[in-house]
């Protein structure tokens, strides 16, 4: 048996493997546009590499139909997943927040030891190819490249992600291939990515980073509310809580639904509480400008906004503050909203949604159920994870299903 698989990430290199192991016979060739596999895990946690997670749940993705993942996190758990990486050599480092990371701290190390077991079990890497078509004839599949034809395959994998960091060579490809088998896919979108908004003052509060609670509306209804670091740049804004809720507010952006966003700077404190801190505030600094008063609180740059976002003289005293004005500053600290118009685009995002529809696959073997032998796994399926390893343990999840699939007769 003659098997391809194209695309040398996470999924492809785990399905590989799984078969190989599996039957030693059959010869397994892994296509990548790159000079060596797994650019994507070398990028992954700023090359630390947030491998996997030990808590998941289909709650954890999101997709036409998330329930998809779950015969993928039942045959290989966090468990499994520990084990596969101890056969490789891996050892692993399990955080308190669930994260996991490999315990050298060094995405290099995961995809040398994916190498290495590559190399041990006779696995065809060919790299720096691009494959742009498949064909099938007479039960066999034919891969064209840019400049050559690749032929006598009796199954192929499709591993090759989507459009996310294109700068590490990432493209949609896979998804053109899956539409000339009759697939169909929903529309791609940036997801883990920084959020462009339409506050006019944007501008003034570049770098401005305070853990906050920011709360999702789309079409107006509360949907989603995370707590987490916000940073604001000069598009708009990102940080952990913007990447988190981007996933829900993207994909609602991407069904041209109304989407806004209201940021709480003090969630631990109620309005009533945060008013009394101001009045005392301005009480104890009375004779100081109002926004050196607010500095006590938040950074100059958001006390300058604040005032200026409420209509109030920045060169005005704290003790000529009104109760009113007290009351509208608290109302923008505990509700800044704005809307979300745009995103920082797949250059910048962590990963991608959309894909090709998971309705079309098999969910214990991955198999395409419009053509026969043509496996998905990771990215390229309509399933994206939240931040936090989820994404790259649905791509070693479902790649390892894949691979048990691809050495059945």
């Amino acid at each position: 048996m003659k098997i391809a698989i194209i695309g040398g990430g996470a999924a492809g290199v785990i399905a590989a493997i799984t078969a190989k192991r599996l039957n030693r016979k059959i010869d397994i060739d892994i296509f990548d546009i790159n000079k060596g596999i797994g650019k994507k895990i070398l990028a992954s946690g700023n090359g630390r590499c947030n491998i996997s997670n030990t808590s998941i749940t289909q709650d954890n993705y999101i997709g036409e139909n998330p329930s998809f993942i779950n015969q993928a996190l039942k045959e290989f758990d966090f468990k499994a997943f520990e084990n596969f990486c101890k056969s490789i050599g891996l050892i692993l480092d399990i955080k308190s927040s669930c994260k996991v990371y490999p315990l050298s701290n060094e995405a290099k190390s995961v995809v040398n030891l994916l190498e290495n077991e590559l190399i041990n079990l006779g696995i065809n890497q060919i790299l720096e190819t691009k494959i742009v078509d498949i064909k099938k004839n007479n039960e066999k599949f034919i891969l064209q490249s840019l400049n050559k034809e690749f032929n006598n395959y009796d199954k192929v994998l499709i591993s090759s992600g989507l459009q996310a960091a294109p700068q590490l060579n990432s493209t949609e490809d896979g998804i053109s291939i899956a539409t000339n088998f009759k697939h169909s896919f929903n529309p791609t979108y940036p997801s883990l990515v920084g959020l462009h908004t339409n506050f006019e003052f944007k501008s003034k509060l570049q770098g401005v980073k305070k853990e906050s609670t920011v709360s999702l509306y789309i079409d107006k209804q509360k949907e989603k509310e995370i707590t987490g670091d916000v940073l604001f740049t000069k598009y708009g804004v990102s940080g952990f809580a913007i990447l988190d809720i981007s996933q829900y507010a993207v994909y609602a952006l991407s069904l041209y639904q109304d989407v806004a966003i209201s940021i709480n700077f003090f969630p631990n404190l109620t309005k009533n509480e945060l008013l009394g801190t101001l009045e005392n505030l301005f009480k104890t600094l009375k004779h100081s400008d109002a926004y050196i008063a607010l500095s006590g609180i938040v950074s100059r740059k958001l006390a300058l906004v604040l005032l200026e976002l409420n209509n109030i003289d920045k060169e005005l005293k704290a003790k000529d503050i009104n109760a009113k004005q007290i009351r509208a500053i608290v109302n923008s600290l505990t509700n800044l909203r704005f809307k979300i118009e745009d995103t920082q685009g797949f250059k910048h995002a962590e990963a991608s949604g959309g894909g090709v529809r998971t309705d079309e696959i098999d969910n214990k073997t991955y198999e395409s159920k419009l053509c026969k032998n043509l496996y998905f796994a990771g990215e390229v399926l309509d399933i994206v994870g939240n931040r936090g390893g989820y994404n790259l343990h649905f791509a070693w999840a479902s790649g390892y299903l894949a691979g048990k699939s691809l050495v059945k007769l």
